[in-house]
């Protein structure tokens, strides 16, 4: 087969790990079929060094402009491709001269319609959205949850959907920190004391708000009962400026000192942050599947997280789960989980064995079988 795999969105969150561990897998277990890679040049991380048999076709970065639109066409032609994925959610026209496979991984947008100002804007992103999943010839979702909202939401028969999990990359699976890796973000971060951690992107629905307000009343727990006193809360994701909900809920719940936004971190630092965290908090409000959760159990390391969405379907009975709009009932399961080394112990072994149900090997494989079905149909 030849199969094309449009890889323009390999730097975003979420969608850019899926791509690149998509790839990374797929290199490792297909030198059969060739691979075109439809990305932007200098933008493509984690395409190098991969076999002859997947080549890269540079692309321009706009993928919704005219220009777009025919310059993918003609290269699906000619290479005369059989397939193509795009390994995210799309609503605006493109030219796809051969049967598509799209990968769902939340439908937040039209869910909380987040990103349209308009009802006519709404109104085509949904309409549009729903002819590309009618048209697709399969859809890979990321959980059962996001599967069923799909069907829900955009009348798509169910054996069209495939579910097909996420996993961790396999960065996030190299053990626990060294004592030169705590040392380091010792010294280049000043991280000296137990913290609590949210890692994940910033935004409304990630519920960051909240983490600060139950961080702020676990404190004063803390103080009352002379334990954990120098503990912090670390925040690590993107574009904290753009959000001054989190600076006005620190000062509100008098929280200056003790909390600390890093802003983005590479894997290699995450990772270590990860290791050190005496607890991973994630009471996200949605999630199409969730991944920072399992990256933290990874390394033993106990989650309170939300009990909404995907969530409990990813974590199963592996972390403690929450109600998200709940202030108190957050800071309670933080309390209880800093506090108690039985649940610590508990959640830390339950964690690795979650962990290991989720396979990017696994998925990859079923990947490759429905891409044979939709490119040589019976």
């Amino acid at each position: 087969m030849r199969i094309a795999i449009d890889i323009r969105r390999i730097n975003e969150f979420g969608v850019g790990t899926y791509t690149r561990n998509a790839i990374r897998t797929l290199a490792r277990l297909d030198q059969e079929n060739e691979y075109f890679l439809i990305g932007i040049p200098g933008k493509l991380p984690g395409t190098e060094g991969l076999p002859a048999n997947f080549k890269t076709l540079p692309a321009q970065p706009n993928e919704f402009s005219l220009s777009s639109y025919f310059e993918l066409h003609r290269l699906l032609k000619r290479f005369q491709c059989d397939l193509l994925h795009v390994p995210h959610l799309f609503w605006k026209p493109q030219g796809i001269p051969c049967p598509y496979v799209v990968t769902v991984h939340d439908l937040f947008d039209h869910l909380y319609r987040v990103n349209s100002h308009s009802t006519l804007k709404r109104d085509l992103h949904f309409r549009f959205t729903k002819r590309v999943l009618q048209r697709a010839a399969r859809i890979f979702a990321v959980s059962n949850f996001s599967k069923k909202d799909t069907e829900r939401l955009f009348c798509v028969p169910p054996e069209k959907i495939e579910v097909i999990y996420n996993a961790i990359d396999e960065r996030f699976r190299l053990g626990h920190a060294s004592v030169a890796e705590r040392e380091f973000i010792a010294e280049r971060y000043q991280v000296n004391y137990p913290f609590l951690l949210y890692a994940g992107r910033i935004s409304p629905h990630k519920n960051v708000v909240r983490i600060i307000e139950a961080f702020s009343a676990l404190k004063t727990e803390l103080v009352k009962e002379k334990q954990f006193e120098d503990l912090k809360l670390i925040i690590i994701g993107d574009e904290v400026s753009k959000h001054p909900d989190l600076r006005r809920a620190v000062v509100k719940g008098r929280v200056q000192n003790d909390v600390r936004f890093l802003g983005f971190v590479p894997i290699e630092v995450l990772r270590i942050f990860y290791d050190q965290a005496k607890i991973f908090v994630f009471p996200s409000l949605y999630e199409g599947f969730g991944l920072p959760p399992l990256e933290a159990m990874a390394h033993g390391t106990p989650v309170v997280t939300s009990n909404t969405s995907s969530i409990p379907e990813v974590v199963g009975n592996a972390a403690i789960m929450v109600n998200p709009e709940n202030v108190f009932e957050i800071m309670k399961a933080l309390h209880r989980v800093l506090l108690d080394q039985s649940v610590r112990d508990k959640l830390k072994a339950r964690g690795l064995q979650q962990c290991e149900k989720f396979s990017w090997e696994a998925g990859v494989r079923r990947m490759l079988q429905v891409y044979g079905e939709v490119a040589r149909p019976a």
